[in-house]
């Protein structure tokens, strides 16, 4: 059974398709695959949107903060916007300085991605990227589904397949703020990363290739801490930041969540399960509004494809890219 539009907002050609299931729901558009809003009760029962974003497609078609949206074929950085693969060197486009962020200068967020099936609880979008898209080999099809839960959970399933060998990385690029959009900044809300290391950046923020442990850093978060506790820290990569904007190498020793977020207010919690090795904690240090939301980027690692120590983000013919990500909602402590 097809979905209905929802009423709320019209977007001229990219639609909002509604997926709701027993306390949370979840609005959608083609364009860029993006969530416009997630809402999801307080300890209250009082239901807020908690993501970042905006009430028309203009907006969403001039997004330098990628707000809600699916980042490709590369989410991230690539160094000198640059990559050799089986003895070829490729160039991509340039949007970040010398480098690529997030795919280049027209990513996966820029596209009108296809609706292949949807329910009232689940939706499947695609797209078709040529080969030499932005620069990039081989034409590449991806997937997203977007799929609610009545255990209050937002699943995010990633698949992709190539004819010519590749790389990719996709992540969904929401900004959260448990308090509710526009509702203040999320410096007093308290974050757990089961990480005991991170990938420091240069100036550029792209990584130095370096592993590097979290002990007695401002990025150790495997004890919940307040985002705005040490986003001041004297430290140099938090200054090369101007606050949280790095990838931190996740423990596999637990199947349980890879991060969690409290907010004490209202007594949200977001817990976030992935598949990835790595997650970028980002906390809106460039926004207009500066902290007004954070994103949890679960993903491969920054400049994967320049990095043989990094796990290997290529992707070849025959093989079918595959990632998922569970972001689980609850309220009360």
């Amino acid at each position: 059974m097809k979905a209905g539009v929802a009423s709320k907002f019209r977007f001229l050609i990219a639609d909002v398709i509604e997926l709701s299931a027993e306390g949370i729901s979840v609005e959608v558009i083609p364009y860029g695959a993006i969530i416009v809003a997630v809402r999801t009760p307080d300890r209250d029962g009082n239901v807020e949107n908690i993501v970042l974003g905006f009430d028309d497609l203009d907006s969403y078609a001039n997004n330098p903060a990628y707000f809600g949206a699916i980042v490709g074929r590369y989410a991230n950085r690539i160094a000198n916007a640059r990559f050799s693969l089986d003895g070829s060197t490729y160039e991509l486009s340039t949007n970040d300085g010398r480098n690529c962020l997030h795919g280049g200068t027209v990513g996966f967020d820029r596209a009108l991605w296809v609706i292949e099936d949807q329910e009232s609880d689940l939706v499947t979008l695609t797209h078709d990227s040529p080969d030499g898209d932005r620069g990039f080999p081989g034409a590449l099809r991806a997937s997203v589904t977007y799929s609610v839960k009545n255990s209050l959970e937002l699943r995010v399933q990633y698949r992709a397949t190539t004819d010519a060998p590749t790389v990719v990385n996709l992540t969904q690029h929401s900004y959260w703020n448990l308090l509710g959009r526009g509702r203040g900044d999320v410096l007093d809300h308290e974050v757990e990363i089961r990480a005991k290391h991170f990938t420091p950046v240069d100036r550029e923020l792209i990584p130095t290739g370096e592993i590097a442990r979290v002990d007695e850093t401002p990025f150790d978060f495997r004890k919940a801490r307040r985002i705005g506790e040490r986003i001041n820290a004297t430290d140099e990569q938090i200054e090369i930041g101007a606050g949280y904007d790095h990838n931190f190498v996740l423990d596999r020793a637990s199947d349980s969540y890879a991060a969690r977020v409290k907010e004490p207010v209202h007594g949200r919690i977001m817990e976030v399960h992935t598949t990835e090795p790595g997650v970028q904690l980002y906390t809106g240090n460039r926004l207009d509004h500066r902290h007004a939301g954070f994103c949890l980027e679960t993903q491969h690692f920054p400049d994967s494809p320049n990095r043989p120590q990094f796990p290997s983000t290529v992707l070849r013919p025959g093989e079918m890219y595959e990632s998922e990500t569970r972001y689980v909602f609850g309220a009360g402590f």
